[in-house]
């Protein structure tokens, strides 16, 4: 029994299959699980909350609160589909580099980009929660400014997550705006160039596929981005981030199946997906709401050059869009060995 410690049997303990963290832990890697665990709990719960708070202060003696916000809501509403309020500082934060170190995510440049276009950086895949697109486009946690200098990224996500009060005001501090037509138009038209609009092309339909080795995207009937482009002569870039759809894993629901039947009707009605997943905790790595410290590396493809069209015929937006696709296939196949990917493996577009 030379050299027996107890760390090491705790290393390797499992309690009833659950297989624990190691109570010693270097206070780097606590950094990141707390920077990682307070996104996660922002994107479920966080705007839910600040809704029945605001409810809540109606019913106190700090009802002013309340009432002063919703004056402010009314005249701001329409913020989100006009650029946001990002703010540097808080794109900046120390707190993002640890959430990126802690799968670790890396943002990699394949071409220099023209300050002097806009682009639609069309992301995928959707992944359970985005997170490498969050920390790619909406911090500056993989050091975009670094990447592509005097490219202002702006990460358009659900419209319903700034109907949140308080909450809104929060995530457009970090460049976030809606991917509303209104929004994605304001950006191209109104706010100059050098302007990065970061779209999750598969939206919550795809969330739903989320698990690892799943190469399916929801994409061939998604054209809106590409009319878009068109009509203002805005420069498409594929990007794929190789591990996104490793952080978590789903319980299996057939297609066809009843639950998968509800996920689906839920996804079209309320407009986000309910996926039954589940990833790591704080401190077990079998089950919790955390993903898995697994890398991810997202990969920003040579951008498609597009000539203004303000009037594209159907014929033209389906003949780009399949050159899209082309682009995205080839962006995978060319990059997937390096990250991972077994070379039989081969995009799903549905």
């Amino acid at each position: 029994m030379t050299g027996f410690k107890w760390k090491d049997i705790w290393k390797r303990m499992k309690v009833l299959g659950i297989e624990f963290a190691p109570l010693r832990i270097p206070l780097e890697r606590r950094l990141q699980t707390i920077s990682v665990y307070q996104f996660t709990l922002s994107f479920l719960f966080l705007g839910f909350f600040c809704l029945f708070l605001s409810f809540y202060l109606l019913f106190t003696r700090f009802y002013y609160i309340s009432l002063i916000y919703a004056v402010w809501y009314v005249y701001d509403r329409k913020q989100s589909a006009r650029g946001g309020r990002p703010i540097l500082w808080v794109r900046g934060w120390r707190m993002w580099k640890n959430f990126a170190n802690y799968f670790p995510l890396k943002l990699i440049k394949t071409v220099d980009l023209d300050p002097n276009r806009n682009y639609i950086f069309a992301c995928h895949p959707h992944g359970v929660m985005c997170y490498s697109h969050f920390c790619n486009f909406a911090t500056e946690g993989t050091g975009f400014s670094d990447l592509f200098p005097g490219l202002r990224p702006y990460l358009l996500t659900l419209a319903g997550q700034y109907k949140f009060p308080f909450f809104r005001e929060y995530f457009m501090l970090t460049g976030s705006c809606d991917a509303s037509k209104e929004s994605i138009e304001y950006l191209l038209s109104k706010a100059g160039t050098g302007n990065v609009l970061g779209l999750v092309i598969g939206g919550a339909i795809e969330a739903l596929n989320a698990s690892p080795g799943n190469f399916r995207l929801h994409l061939k009937n998604r054209k809106g981005f590409i009319k878009i482009a068109m009509k203002h002569g805005a420069d498409v870039c594929p990007v794929f981030s190789f591990g996104e759809n490793d952080l978590y894993s789903q319980v299996p629901n057939p297609e066809g199946s009843f639950t998968r039947k509800l996920q689906i009707t839920l996804t079209r009605v309320c407009g986000f997906s309910p996926p039954i997943f589940y990833g790591r905790g704080v401190f077990n790595y079998s089950f919790g709401l955390l993903p898995h410290r697994r890398p991810m590396n997202t990969v920003v493809g040579k951008p498609i050059g597009i000539t203004k069209n303000e009037n594209p015929t159907n014929e033209e937006v389906a003949d780009l869009h399949q050159k899209y696709m082309d682009a995205l296939i080839d962006l995978f196949e060319t990059n997937k060995t390096k990250y991972g990917v077994a070379e039989d493996e081969h995009l799903i577009l549905e």
